[in-house]
């Protein structure tokens, strides 16, 4: 769906953006991660066209991106750029109209999701005089109203509550479902676990880390796991094999929870065989690293 091939964007002596290339599969929803400064903002100013990158090119669908392809992209920026004064029914019409919609299907669409998001009452009411939360569905919907084939999220849940979350949330989901191509930027890595099919990870303007959520998870695998088991033997006796080390162990009257690492050259079925014989097993869990701890470890390391 989108190609961003070698983009570099300098702002005087700062390089925001240094040689970032990686492709969004179509019909995916696709992670845009970093921290504060890493350069996300600057790279989806240049996807929507709001400035230029310095060298390198994005293609949309085969084609180099241009204005022509503005019609076919859904921006909804962290910064809210509604109209606060204009009633909320007749800035959606306007809108909607910039994007190439005719009035009567701008106010069919419009009509459509106000009733989807609740929204039935709001025509003549002032953006003003709604919550960040409420503004934040507002232009949600000016985002999608036009049908794009990419939407482009950045922090779309700020302001929600819980509720309104998984309204959004919901939608985002059915939107896919639908075909649209989605770049999602948050901070809420539970929200990327979620969504997200692919990420890149952007540090100090660089990519650091990109592929598919499955695939990231199992690159970053240690070998750890969970064990619950009664009693409050100790699990490794100094005449044991080396089949594994303890990273924590706390036991607590006839319950003991450990970490376990075990060793390179083992498998988890050798480490069972030799835990059965010792203690009472109740639960065991491999230990597969979150989105977020990856996140963290990435970015620590390349500090």
């Amino acid at each position: 769906m989108l190609e961003v091939k070698d983009i570099v964007k300098q702002y005087a002596k700062h390089r925001a953006l240094d040689r970032v290339s990686f492709q969004i599969s179509e019909g995916s929803i696709f992670g845009l991660l970093g921290p504060n400064g890493a350069g996300k903002t600057s790279l989806i100013r240049i996807i929507n066209q709001i400035t230029a990158p310095d060298s390198g090119e994005i293609i949309l669908k085969g084609e180099t991106l241009s204005p022509r392809h503005i019609s076919r992209i859904g921006y909804l920026p962290e910064e809210r750029g509604l109209y606060k004064k204009m009633m909320i029914g007749e800035q959606l019409l306007y809108l909607a109209q910039l994007k190439g919609l005719s009035k009567n299907d701008a106010i069919a669409r419009i009509k459509i999701w106000f009733e989807k998001m609740d929204m039935q009452s709001w025509w003549d009411k002032k953006v003003e005089d709604l919550s960040k939360g409420m503004q934040q569905k507002v232009q949600f919907v000016a985002t999608v109203i036009h049908e794009p084939e990419l939407i482009i999220l950045d922090e779309p849940f700020s302001g929600f509550d819980p509720v309104n979350v998984d309204i959004i949330k919901n939608e985002i989901i059915d939107l896919n479902r639908k075909g649209a191509t989605i770049i999602f930027s948050t901070h809420r890595m539970e929200s990327v676990e979620e969504l997200c099919d692919s990420i890149v990870l952007i540090d100090k303007s660089k990519k650091i880390l990109d592929g598919k959520v499955s695939e990231i998870k199992n690159r970053f695998r240690n070998n750890q796991y969970a064990i619950k088991y009664k009693g409050t033997s100790p699990l490794v006796n100094p005449q044991d094999i080396n089949l594994f080390s303890i990273v924590s162990l706390q036991s607590q009257e006839n319950e003991t929870k450990a970490i376990i690492e075990i060793q390179e050259q083992h498998r988890i079925n050798d480490v069972l065989g030799y835990l059965i014989t010792q203690v009472e097993i109740q639960e065991l869990i491999e230990i597969v690293p979150s989105i977020h701890d990856i996140f963290v470890k990435q970015v620590k390391e390349n500090y």
